[in-house]
Order: structure tokens, then sequence, then C-alpha cells
């Protein structure tokens, strides 16, 4: 059988194998766990005299573990396989030194390392409970008392390392039994090995130091590892403590290359997180000399000599911080539990005082990583401030003391480096990270104020007016850094300035956090930040400009000292500054439009050479595209998206309150000459199918749209006084651009939905300068929109732009509504008679399905059901119920089958009449309507919950059961006793409802109120689905 087992590994691991023969071995040596001999064939040929080959061995031993770890050997097997294995690691390892035997590679010896601990876990307890001490006998030479055999050392730490991570790795998710038998083992440990191992570390450490790194290396990580579970008394020992120290301190130079004060310090850190309570984990910082080995390093020539060079030892200095970090929050969840005057509160401030100025050295270092390192034990040290400064007088004393240097550095470290530029291409990564660790640094610095406000407003005050005054003296002494620090430290003081919600109340500042802001805005302006010609100093002052708008509404005088510095910045050559400030400058002039007074004249001109559309056709860009932020924002359809916000800001300057009506009818004349002219150029190709053609007509009728967008916020629904509609001179002048889209959208509708798109957009913000104007021309707008090629979801979007023009002109369209309401519901009706073909159509389908029961909701609820059936209409009206009642049936759509429900209830309340009161008759305003609604619209309320693919218990189904009963208490109420009789005498008994079942659903019905009765519905449907 060992020649079956050595030639289907061979074949499985040959890649010239064919696959079918390949397979067949796989699946072979898949079946060896099962086979009762298989697991001593597998060991025959791992230990094998004559070694077979490496794949062989490897996947030998694989299925060796497979069986053992599986627990399919009894104790005997168990001990054939110890014995043979322990003989094998003895003859290999045990006296391995130079020209014997030879060892294992690392990968077998990691596949024995896993043997050993399949084996320790099934006999440590009972049968081999000298395992430990027969592993450990293979780290010295033959006749040798030291640990002086590299081989039986390195198989030894591996199996320990195995061991823990096998017992008592918290990563891994384990079953109960397997929980409970792992600590039984880390007890036995515990109580048989733990002392003899943690001393066979020391023998190690101090036998291979400056001897074999890959030793050393182990050797620590194995008691970084063990140090989680162990008892720290006996791993912890003077001996080992000072073997730690010396590697920590030690220095990695060309005349000692093997010392590893990086690994010594991850295993300090490790020690550190030893689970103790806050006094003897102080003790233990104590006795570790944490601090002492700490300042020794920072001061050492790697980190401090070498600092700024670089050789600077970065991943030292990393190490060094981790260290630093976890005995720092170490300290602070002592004195977090420390009562007042106590030992441990007087220990843990000294220990305090002690660390912070090593917190601070590595949270100022220039690299960010390191940085980082340090910043949650400082926030632990924020959140202690604020929970225990005012009641702890030892704390609060500490704070005073601590907070002003803290937040002097998280200032400082909030400033670009001195190798740092901003804008670079190739820097656009370090940037990113650049801006999350300001992120980071700014919950610093919001901790900070939360334990002293008044610290934060003069510090923050005092760093950005002093740069702003040596700017005003000497611009061209100030790097561009400073300033960029001011303004983003002025950015985020809004948080504090503005928690008001303004800066001013009526004259006066709102807070004090405020009246600092309005100094630094007054310095901002006083010292024309703006001059500087630093992209990133330019970019930020116009987002301070916008952030703090407030401050120009209260001093209005200053706001045309700000436009032209807006208006040059947003010619700035820099295509981040230039797209972000066009979008800023069109906030600005809408938060100042009502100060700015007739500025029209100067802006438009000098705008006038960003106006000009230019299209161009998009390049293909793959979704895996790795294209930069940057790179996008050059792209031509990204510069037009911020093109259209100058359109905005300019339609705002037109309509500011000191323009004259003439002069706003002369200044949208100057901007949208030009693009009619453009308009008509390019109709020609468009109409022939030309794409850049095409593209041009869409983009300069989005600019049209937006231009009005930004002239007028009235819409036909606003009740404020605040906000008028236009003079009627210029809605008569926007009639001219709504008559020039309309003649572009009926001239290329049929080549493309782009254009569709495009008129759309500008329909809904035409509506707010053209007024009622819009309506005569609504039947143009509705037969370009809703062509025969409009998709449904282009419906649902016309519809719902239809809802606010019915809204908002309610007293006005009835009789343009009449005209067009059925053409415009047959496009609809074909639009949902459509079947869909994928999932985006399903979810287009059931959109457009809703924009129309919501259309129909509009004109019901604002009196204008008197279309629906009128002479022009009342062909369509049954197309129009029997289009209702097949979707409230729709048990795949609930969402529109509840929607359905909504409107015939909201038919019934319109058409039903008076209620009936007393057994009167009922009256409906629609005559027969009564009829009409009982004998159509109440089946509709069973007829849902009788689809085959109803579920009464979906929640959005029960919604739909509670409209339906709201439905029948409806017609209940308009037709009383005529409605029970229906129930009674043929629908509910020709349903097959017994007559105890119907007696009681017609006295729910008859007495309950509308929201019990739905919780009856809805039990009752529940109930006879079951």
């Amino acid at each position: 059988m060992e020649a079956q087992v050595e030639n289907a590994i061979t074949i499985a691991a040959d890649p010239s194998a064919s696959q079918n023969i390949k397979s067949q071995a796989i699946a072979f040596i898949g079946q060896l766990p099962s086979e009762p001999q298989g697991w001593r064939v597998c060991l025959s040929l791992f230990l094998r005299e004559a070694r077979c080959s490496e794949v062989i061995r490897h996947t030998s031993l694989d299925v060796l573990n497979n069986v053992i770890g599986s627990n399919r050997l009894d104790l005997q097997a168990l001990i054939e396989v110890r014995d043979n294995l322990l003989a094998y690691a003895r003859a290999t390892y045990g006296s391995a030194v130079e020209g014997q035997a030879t060892v294992d590679l690392p990968h077998i010896q990691n596949k024995v390392a896993q043997t050993f601990t399949f084996l320790f876990v099934s006999l440590y307890s009972s049968t081999w409970t000298s395992f430990f001490h027969d592993i450990l006998g293979l780290t010295a030479s033959s006749g040798s008392s030291i640990r002086d055999n590299v081989a039986g050392v390195m198989l030894y730490l591996r199996i320990l390392v195995q061991v823990h991570d096998d017992i008592a790795d918290v990563f891994l998710s384990r079953t109960t039994d397997d929980r409970k038998k792992n600590n039984e083992l880390k007890d036995l440990i515990r109580e048989r090995d733990a002392a003899t191992i943690a001393a066979s570390w020391q023998e190690i450490l101090s036998q291979w130091r400056g001897k074999d790194t890959k030793v050393m290396e182990l050797c620590l990580g194995t008691i970084a590892r063990w140090v989680s579970w162990t008892d720290i008394s006996l791993i912890v020992t003077p001996t080992l403590r000072d073997q730690l120290l010396e590697l920590a301190a030690s220095q990695i130079s060309e005349n000692s290359p093997f010392v590893l004060p990086e690994m010594a310090l991850s295993t300090l850190t490790e020690i550190l997180h030893k689970k103790m309570g806050p006094d003897h984990k102080l003790e233990l910082l104590d006795f570790l000399k944490i601090r002492d080995v700490i300042a020794h390093l920072v001061t050492s020539p790697a980190l401090a000599d070498l600092r700024a060079t670089s050789q600077y030892d970065t991943d030292l200095a990393e190490s060094v911080a981790q260290l630093v970090n976890h005995s720092f929050s170490d300290i602070v969840k002592a004195l977090e539990s420390a009562q007042d005057q106590s030992s441990t509160m007087v220990q843990g401030v000294s220990h305090l005082k002690d660390f912070l100025p090593l917190v601070l050295r590595f949270f100022s270092d220039e690299y960010d990583e390191i940085c980082s390192s340090v910043i949650p034990c400082l926030s632990d040290l924020l959140t202690l401030f604020r929970k225990k400064d005012k009641s702890n007088a030892a704390i609060n004393e500490q704070s005073t003391l601590m907070l002003p240097p803290i937040l002097d550095a998280i200032v400082m470290k909030l400033k670009y480096d001195e190798t740092s530029s901003w804008g670079n291409e190739d820097a656009q990564t370090d940037e990113a990270e650049f801006q999350e660790l300001r992120k980071r640094l700014h919950v610093l610095q919001q901790a900070v104020a939360a334990v002293n406000e008044t610290l934060y407003r003069d510090t923050i005050t005092n760093v950005v007016i002093s740069t702003f005054e040596h700017f005003r003296t000497n611009s061209s002494g100030v790097d561009w850094r400073d300033l960029d620090l001011a303004l983003h430290e002025m950015f985020l003081y809004g948080e504090y300035g503005l928690k008001a919600g303004a800066l001013y109340s009526k004259t006066r500042p709102t807070s004090p956090a405020a009246e600092k802001l309005i100094a630094m805005m007054f310095k901002l302006v006083e010292s024309d930040i703006a001059s500087s010609q630093h992209p990133a100093i330019r970019l930020q002052y116009v987002e301070i400009c916008v952030r703090y708008y407030h401050f120009f509404e209260a001093n209005p005088h200053l706001i045309s000292a700000t436009l032209e510095r807006f208006v040059q910045i947003v010619h700035h050559e820099h295509v981040k500054v230039q797209t972000r400030s066009w979008y800023l400058f069109q906030r600005f002039i809408r938060h100042v439009r009502q100060h700015i007074g007739d500025i029209a004249q100067r802006v438009i001109p000098a705008l006038s050479d960003l106006l000009p559309i230019k299209a161009e056709i998009p390049d293909e860009v793959s979704d895996n595209s790795d294209m930069s932020s940057e790179e996008d924002q050059r792209t031509a359809s990204a510069r037009f998206d911020s093109q259209l916000h100058l359109y905005e800001a300019i339609g705002c300057v037109c309509s500011a309150r000191g323009v004259t009506v003439e002069n706003q009818v002369m200044y949208i004349r100057t901007v949208v000459t030009p693009l009619f002219s453009d308009l008509e150029v390019h109709l020609e190709p468009a109409k022939n199918g030309d794409e850049l053609g095409v593209m041009q007509v869409h983009h300069l009728i989005m600019a049209l749209g937006t231009l009005a967008r930004g002239f007028s916020d009235w819409t036909p629904a606003s009740t404020s006084p605040s906000v008028t509609p236009p003079a009627n001179e210029v809605s008569e002048e926007f009639g001219r651009t709504s008559e020039a889209i309309l003649l572009a959208l009926e001239s290329v509708n049929t080549n493309t939905d782009v254009i569709r798109a495009a008129a759309r957009f500008a329909f809904s913000r035409l509506v707010g300068v053209l007024g009622s104007g819009i309506l005569p021309q609504l039947p143009r707008w509705i037969d370009g929109l809703l062509s025969q090629t409009s998709s449904k979801d282009e419906m649902a979007l016309f519809m719902r732009l239809l809802d606010q023009v019915v809204y908002g002109f309610k007293t006005e369209i009835y009789d343009i509504l009449n005209t067009l309401l059925t053409p415009l519901l047959q496009r609809v009706f074909a639009g949902i008679a459509e079947p869909a073909t994928g999932t985006d159509d399903e979810i287009q389908l059931a959109e457009l399905k809703r924009e129309y029961l919501s259309f129909l909701l509009i004109i019901l609820n604002n009196n204008l059901e008197a279309v629906l059936v009128s002479e022009a209409n009342q062909a369509g009206f049954t197309s129009v119920i029997s289009t209702i009642e097949h979707l409230a049936k729709d048990a795949s759509d609930f969402p529109t089958a509840r929607l359905s429900f909504t409107v015939l209830t909201r038919m019934v309340m319109t058409w039903g009449g008076p209620d009936t009161l007393d057994g009167g008759n009922p009256q409906p305003s629609l005559p027969g309507f009564d009829r009409f609604m009982m004998e159509h619209f109440s089946p509709l309320c069973w007829a849902l919950p009788s689809q085959a693919n109803f579920d009464p218990k979906d929640a959005q189904g029960k919604q739909a059961l509670g409209e339906a009963a709201a439905l029948q208490k409806a017609i209940y109420s308009k037709t009383g006793h005529d409605y029970i009789n229906l129930l009674r005498d043929t629908e509910l008994r020709g349903m097959g409802m017994d007559a105890g079942t119907v007696e009681e659903y017609l006295r729910a019905l008859s007495s309950s109120d509308v929201k019990a009765f739905r919780q009856y519905f809805q039990t009752l449907v529940q109930r006879s689905k079951r």
C-alpha cells in the first residue's frame, strides 16, 4: 500500500499529469484518513530512512495529523505514533550538530510540530505527562547541560507556538467542549511545567543572544504568546526582565547585527497586555522599568541623532510608540478606578507626569504612522480629564498642567510637514492619508475643548490671529503651511463659534466663542489672506467665507471686496481650486444675495470667459479605473457640472434685491443670447444624430435651466411672504428660454433620451420663474417628455414633476388638465402594460405604478376630481378604475397595492356623498357610485389576501391589509345598511365564510373605529391563512 500512496501523492503534485488521473489521485489521498491502516502507511513513509520527496513527507504528515486531530486513533495507536515520532526527533534534531544528521526544512518542521501538538492534546493529561520534558531534551547537545542545539531549540519553540495556537489563541472559534478541554490543559501546564518552560526561555535567550537572530526572534515571539495565559510571576522574573530590557535598549549596528530591540519591545507590550488589577499593573510598570528603557531609546542615536535623516529607524520608533501607548493607557485606566488620595492615585499621577513627555515625543513625530500609535492613549487621557476634572483635585491639577502642551502638540501636528506639497498628482495617497490623520486629530482637539473650552478658544484664536497679522505685515515671509494651519483651525472652530446656529443675535455675538470667531473674520479680511498665490490658501479662504456667511450678512460693507477676491479665485489655473470655487461662489452669492445690490454689471463681464460651453464626448472609463480624484475633476463632464454652478450664481446676482426689473431683463438677455445662438448652431447636427451635437444641446439646455433656478427661489405652492414670484417682464423673458428648449426637445426628441433628461431638468426649474405662464406650454412638454421611446423611469420622473405642477397651480390648471389627461394616462397605461425584462426594469415599472397612483391622489386631494369624469375624460375613467383594481390585487408589490387602496378610499370619500346617519339612504355625488363602490371596490379587499403568494405575516402586506380595511370602513360610512346587507347576503357567503364569522365581521365593521377594524381585519386574514 505504501507504493500506492507514494504514487498517488506524486501524481497529485505533478503539474504535467492529466486532470482525470490527478483527480483520481486526489480522491484516493482524501480517503486515506478513513482507511484503518492509512495512518500507519503515512507514518512509515515519513519515517523512511531513505527519505521520500518533500511533497510525499509533507502530505503523509498532513494525513496523519488529520487522523489524530479527528480522534480516530485509540490509545495504543497514539502511543505507537508518539514513540516513533519522538525517536525520529531525537535522531534528527537531538543530535543535529554540525556534520551530523540533516534537519527537516522549515515547512516540514512546522508539520512535525503540529503532529506533536495533536499528540499533546490527546495524551498530556493522562499518558504523556513528560511531554515538555521530552521535547526540551532535544535542545541540548549530547552530554551538554546548556541549550546549545540550534535544531532542537527551533523545534522546541515551534512546538510551544503550536501548542499555544491550538489551545489558547483567542481569535479562533471553538466549541464549548473544546474550550473546556483547553482550559483543563492550560491548568495542567501551569501546575506541571510552566516554571520549567519559563526557565528554558531565559536559558535560550542567554545562550543565543548575538549568535542566531531566528532563535531569538522565535523565543521572544513564544514568550509574547504564552504570557497572556501563564502565571506572570513565573515568566517575568528579574532575569528575564533584564534580558528583555537589554535587548530592547540595544542598538542595531554593523558590529552587532543580531540584536532584536523591536521584538523585545513587542514582547514587553504583550506582557503589559496581561489582565490584572490597576494596582498590580502599576507595580508591573515599575518592575519592568518601562519608563527607563523608553527614555534610553528616545535618546539613543537611532531615535535622536538620526531623527531628521533618512536613516531614522521608523520601525523601531513605531515599536517604542506602541509600548508607550500601552503603558500610558494602563496608567490612565488605573487612575479611572483609583480613589482620591489613595496610593494608586498618587502612584498613577506620578507615572502620568513621567510618561506624558514620552507620549508627546512620539505624537509629534514627523511620520504619521508613529504619531497614530499614541493617539489612543491620548484619547484615553482626555476622557479621564473630562470625567474627573471637576471631581478630583489631583486630576484637575494635572489637567491644568497637561492640556496646554497637548493642545499645542495637536495644533502643530495638524500642519503640513516641510516635505509635503499640495495638489501634486504624485502625492495623492500621501494627501489622503494626511487628511485622514487630520480627522483623528480633530477628534482629539474636540476632546480638549470638552475639558477646557476657554483654553481651546484662546489657543486657536492666538494661532489664527497671530498668523494673519504676520501675513499682513510680511506676506512673503509666511510659509503657506502656517497659513493653511491657521485657516484649517479657523474652519474647524465653527463647531463652537456657530453652536447657536449663527454668529450674531441682533447685533451682538451669540457667545464668547462667536465673539472670537468674529475677531478672526475681521482679521482674515483685513489681512487680505486671499492675496496669497498658493492654491491651498485660496481654496481655504473661499471655504471659510461660505461657512461663515453670517459674518458678511452683518457686515455687508465687506461683501464687495470679498466678491472681487472670489472672482479672481474662480479663474485660478489649478483645476481643484477652480471647480470647487465655482460651487462655493454660487453658495456665497445665494447667502448674501439680499445684500449685494446691483453688481451684475461687473460680475457677468468678469465671468464671461468662463461661461462658454464646450461639450465633449465622454471617454469610456471602466469600472476598475484607478483615475484619481484630481484626474476626475479634469474630465469634461466634471468641469461642466461645476460650470453649472456659475450659471446658478449669475441667476442669483441678476435677481438681487437692488436690481431693477429692466436690468434683470437686460442681464438675462445678456447671458441667454449666446446660449440661444449656440443652440441654433448645434440643433441641426443633433437632429442628424451627431453625438457631439447632442451633448452640446444637452449642456445648453441644462445651463438655461440652471440659470432659472438661480434666479428665483419661488415655487407655485410657496406661502412665505419673503419669497415672491418674479416680475411679469422677467417671466416673459424666461418664456423665450422655455420656447427655445421646447423647440430643441421637439427637434431632437426622437434621437436620444439625453435631451429629454436635460429638458426635464430645465422644466422643473422653469416653473419657478414662469409661474402659471408655463401652463399653456404643458401639452407640448408632455408630448416631448413622454414620447414613444421614453423609458418607464423617464415617465415616473415626469409624473413626479406633474404632481408639483398640479399642486402648485390647482386653481388654474383645470382646463389644461382636462385637455391633456386622457392622452397622458394612455401613455402611462402603455408603459405599465409593457412586460419587465430584468431586475432594473422591474424596479422602474414599480416606480411608474406608484407615481401614477400618486398623481391620481394629487388630483383627488386638490379638488380636481371632476377632471377624471368630465366629458373629455369619461371614456377613459373605466381604464383608470380597472388599472387601480389590477394593482390592488398584486401580491408581489405590496407598496403599490397599499397605495391603490388609498386611492380607492379617497374616491369613496370624494364621490360617496355624505355619511349615512341613522339608517339613511346613500346620496353619492356621482350618480350610481354607491352601488359601484360596493360591487367593485369591496371585493378587492378580499382579492389581495386570496392570492396564492400572499404572506399575511409580511410587514408590507399587513400595511396593505390595513388600507383595505380602511376602504371598507369608508364604503360603510357612505352606504350604511346597504353595504351590510350586501356583505351578509352575497359577498361574504359567496366566499364560503360561516354564519358566525360573518356576523362577527359585520359587528366589527359597523361598531369599531378605523384603527380597531384595521387590526381586526389583519387578524382575520391571518387566521384564515393558517
